[in-house]
């Protein structure tokens, strides 16, 4: 866990760092996305979704796109090993 989320939770204070890339408006765990899923491990779209402040079905085609550019990814890095042998 980052340095600043070690604070929030120690000292037991919300982030104000909205730069931050880990930054979520969700006060109940203090503004940071790293301490969300440090308290709740594995969460559902739908908890993601509540801590975002997007619907569970803009969380789902997010979570498809990412998977598709790690598949298109794999298939790149497969390939490329393919020609160096």
């Amino acid at each position: 866990m980052k340095q600043c989320s070690k604070e929030c939770l120690d000292k037991d204070y919300c982030c104000d760092k909205v730069e931050c890339r880990h930054w979520i408006d969700y006060v109940g765990e203090h503004n940071c996305s790293l301490i969300s899923v440090y308290i709740n491990g594995a969460m559902t779209l739908e908890q993601v979704g509540e801590r975002v402040g997007v619907s569970f079905v803009r969380i789902r085609q997010i979570e498809q796109q990412a998977l598709e550019k790690l598949r298109k990814r794999s298939r790149w890095q497969n390939k490329e090993g393919f020609y160096e042998n």
